[in-house]
């Protein structure tokens, strides 16, 4: 089974740095940025609107990364609260364009996140001529403020021209999807290895239409990091929890995890080990126009290669001989 370890509370501090920040830039500095408009400080703000209108299709070309940001202690601090880490099990090739399904979800992505989105793992050592990109909801590059620090990051838009923009310049890039998307999120609990992926194929189709290659990846202990209240389908929260995410294309989970005492509950994840394990890449032909029965035929192949890397390392990282991968 995974150990558990008692964090200091610096690192506590530290892990909450992701979707603290994340939670200021959305809900604080927009609208503080709309009153500055309106005061002696007015400039300022007038600057970064000229600028953030002239920079809006940045985030879909391409991004514009920071090796600063990428290299923040915080991020070494995020890594060993868990502590979190990243196996290679082949060599990426530079001279390829890789399109990466990042499994599970999890309820903060917290694997995917530090392995792909900082240097804390050192990434760029393990796989040296691979730049690395993580996607996420495209409507969060229009946020102000917010859209910065996620392009700083190595994060971008998953909309279809921001990934066909990153697969058709240059080589050596390497595009991570969370393929389960938000609803995956409401899968999150501990002792839960269920993905939804069987009807989600169209990373698939682009990987084909660029000739990229696809590679599996499982991030485990993902989901036992925090517990999850579920609710039934019928039940007035799973309603609300739909239309939270009609509007604001996220599920509003209800989670819990531990306190800054030993012992206590609160929103802190469990300090559990995450290990995201990169699994061999699939190459695919390049097929402009590739028919349904050929991307079935590689998606087939995708989820039966993903299915061999969770096997051969579930009893590793804390899973039993008999945890089986679901797939929805």
């Amino acid at each position: 089974m995974l150990s558990f370890k008692q964090p200091n509370h610096f690192q506590s501090l530290m892990v909450l740095q992701w979707p603290l920040s994340f939670l200021i830039l959305f809900w604080i500095f927009p609208p503080l940025s709309i009153y500055l408009l309106f005061t002696s400080w007015w400039p300022l703000s007038a600057l970064y609107f000229a600028w953030f209108f002239l920079d809006w299709k940045t985030p879909d070309q391409g991004g514009r990364r920071s090796a600063w940001v990428r290299n923040w202690c915080a991020w070494t601090h995020m890594r060993d609260y868990f502590p979190i880490s990243i196996l290679k099990t082949k060599d990426l090739s530079p001279e390829h364009n890789y399109l990466m399904g990042v499994h599970p979800h999890g309820i903060m992505t917290f694997g995917g996140v530090c392995n792909f989105c900082t240097e804390a793992t050192g990434f760029s050592k393990i796989f040296p001529g691979i730049t690395s990109y993580l996607a996420t909801l495209s409507w969060f590059f229009k946020v102000p403020f917010l859209r910065d620090y996620l392009m700083a990051k190595g994060l971008c838009s998953v909309s279809r021209s921001a990934i066909d923009y990153l697969l058709s310049h240059g080589t050596g890039n390497l595009v991570g999807i969370v393929v389960g998307g938000v609803g995956e999120a409401l899968l999150s609990m501990p002792n839960t290895t269920t993905l939804i992926l069987r009807k989600h194929k169209g990373f698939v189709r682009t990987a084909l239409q660029h000739g990229a290659h696809l590679v599996p990846t499982f991030t485990f202990g993902e989901t036992e990091v925090y517990d999850q209240v579920l609710y039934h389908k019928d039940s007035c929260m799973y309603k609300f929890q739909r239309h939270f995410r009609q509007i604001f294309g996220f599920y509003f989970c209800v989670f819990y995890g531990r306190g800054f005492r030993q012992g206590s509950t609160g929103l802190l994840p469990y300090s559990l080990p995450i290990v995201t394990v990169v699994g061999e890449p699939l190459p695919l032909p390049k097929i402009e126009k590739p028919s349904q029965e050929v991307v079935d035929k590689y998606h087939a192949l995708y989820m039966d290669a993903l299915h061999k890397l969770f096997d051969q390392h579930k009893t590793q990282y804390g899973c039993s001989e008999t945890q089986k991968l679901l797939f929805l």
